[in-house]
């Protein structure tokens, strides 16, 4: 047998031994199973996905005129909501709630044996009064979050006179307040962060802060961004600016305390007048009463 023969027989004995190592591992290798099929959605969420799509249906149907709804998604910005189709999802809560209370007093009436007349006065006040509560929920929400705002902006102030003083540019300085308070005061940090987003995205820094006062509805946000719209076009310095701002709504704070301090003595007269003083009346004058009641029965009787 040649050299050749033999240089043959190793190499076919050599790929005959890989090919058998090859099968043995592609064997004992576990099979590959198919990912499992995604969990379907808990029953509780899918019929809220499914009561948020028809109340929507609904608000779009009977969406209100183009002034009413730039009105109503100003209200809804400064309460915290900011999705596209949050006009039309609020009208829509407010139409069933309107049908809900209506229906429901309706009912009530009935079971009381009011009649037909009275049902329909119910019907009709309770879906005033459903029409309504939305609204007013809504004015809560937006007033609680522009006080929750009011209480961040101090210590908001102060952490950007620390990067404006350690030489960032207000920019920056928005964007560092932001990522530091998103946790403990989320509202302001929202509202920095938009800003930073608009700014970046091209649009005049002057008109990116007048409209955060605006969008807010906030007093306070209003005058800081006057305070930077005025440090940035007469090239002012800012740390000082914004220091002495922050002392001013600390200084505003305190004295709102003491003015609230102040009023609760007034508005106690009502209360302990017209429920305590009688309970005392009733306590310690009672037993007088009814024993000069009992003295002059004896007195007068023959």
């Amino acid at each position: 047998m040649t050299a050749g023969w033999l240089w043959v027989l190793h190499f076919g004995f050599a790929l005959a031994a890989a090919a058998g190592a090859l099968a043995v591992a592609l064997r004992r290798q576990p099979a590959v199973e198919p990912p499992a099929p995604a969990p379907p959605a808990p029953e509780g969420r899918r019929w809220t996905r499914k009561a948020l799509e028809a109340l929507l249906e609904l608000g779009t149907a009977a969406a209100p005129s183009d002034a009413a709804v730039a009105g109503l998604r100003a209200r809804l910005a400064a309460a915290g909501y900011r999705h596209p189709a949050a006009p039309e999802l609020f009208h829509g809560i407010r139409l069933a709630a309107a049908a809900v209370a209506a229906v429901l007093l309706a009912a009530a009436s009935l079971w009381q044996g009011t009649g037909m007349a009275g049902a329909l006065l119910a019907g009709v006040c309770g879906a005033g009064a459903g029409f309504l509560l939305p609204g007013r929920v809504l004015e809560a929400r937006r007033q609680a979050r522009i006080n929750r705002i009011h209480r961040a902006l101090p210590s908001a102030l102060d952490l950007m006179v620390l990067s404006v003083e350690a030489g960032q540019s207000l920019d920056v300085a928005l964007a560092e307040t932001s990522r530091e308070l998103r946790w403990i005061h989320p509202e302001l940090a929202a509202e920095f962060g938009q800003v930073q987003l608009e700014i970046r995205a091209g649009r005049h820094r002057a008109e990116v802060l007048a409209e955060l006062g605006r969008r807010t509805g906030s007093a306070e946000l209003k005058k800081l961004a006057v305070v930077l719209i005025d440090s940035d076009r007469f090239g002012t310095s800012l740390a000082p600016a914004l220091r002495t701002h922050a002392r001013f709504l600390r200084t505003r704070r305190r004295q709102m305390a003491q003015e609230a301090a102040r009023k609760l003595g007034v508005k106690l007269i009502f209360p302990v007048f017209f429920l305590i003083m009688p309970s005392v009346f009733v306590v310690t004058l009672g037993p007088a009463v009814l024993a000069f009641l009992d003295a002059m029965e004896t007195f007068f009787t023959p």
